[in-house]
């Protein structure tokens, strides 16, 4: 017989809410045009999550919320990327002036001067950054996440997000991954155990309130 997972995972204690906290920040992870190009390797088909992401970034910036962006880069032939680089080749794209047309952020998702950029070697945005101590100075307590992929990047950030005790809000349209079924099996994981899942429409109504 089949289970129904939620209320399997929910009758066992997963899945509880977590909630907004005070002071949000909105992170969004590698969102750079290699996921966009059919020509890359790394590309995920995720031009509606682009979309997602960038409602939610205005929705940040509106709000007057700090906004961190992320992106990956390597010294050529990658030793600062340790087993993950050998593990994932396609991370070869990210090889710094190899191909700066894939580095480079998408389209309407640039940084603004004011918005810090967190450079990565790892798939977790707080794994050998500052990103951690930076939103303690800010005296964030709750990270929107955006970004890609989501069984990666985006899952390790909101792990390490949970473990370094801020509330992680993972909007789906504002995530992306190559597969919906990944997709899916991950958005479920993580709203099971270390996350909150929430829809755009809730994210953008909070900010609106938040002005």
């Amino acid at each position: 017989m089949t289970k129904d997972l939620n209320a399997d995972y929910a009758q066992a204690g997963f899945g509880n809410r977590l909630g907004w906290g005070k002071r949000p920040a909105l992170l969004i992870i590698d969102f750079v045009k290699a996921y966009l190009d059919p020509a890359c390797p790394l590309y995920a088909g995720v031009e509606k999550t682009r979309d997602g992401a960038e409602a939610l970034l205005r929705a940040a910036r509106a709000a007057g919320i700090p906004v961190i962006h992320t992106n990956v880069a390597y010294t050529p032939g990658g030793v600062d990327g340790g087993v993950f680089f050998r593990k994932v080749k396609a991370l070869s794209c990210f090889e710094r002036d190899k191909h700066p047309q894939w580095a480079a952020f998408a389209d309407g998702l640039e940084p603004l001067p004011s918005e810090p950029v967190v450079t990565k070697q790892y798939a977790s945005a707080f794994f050998g950054t500052s990103l951690a101590a930076t939103f303690t100075a800010m005296g964030v307590d709750t990270v929107l996440i955006a970004g890609l992929s989501t069984s990666g990047c985006v899952r390790a950030s909101a792990l390490d997000a949970c473990q370094n005790g801020f509330i992680p809000l993972v909007v789906r349209e504002a995530v992306g991954d190559r597969d919906p079924r990944i997709q899916e099996a991950n958005l479920f994981d993580l709203n099971a155990k270390y996350a909150d899942v929430i829809a755009l429409e809730e994210a953008i109504s909070h900010l609106a309130g938040s002005v």
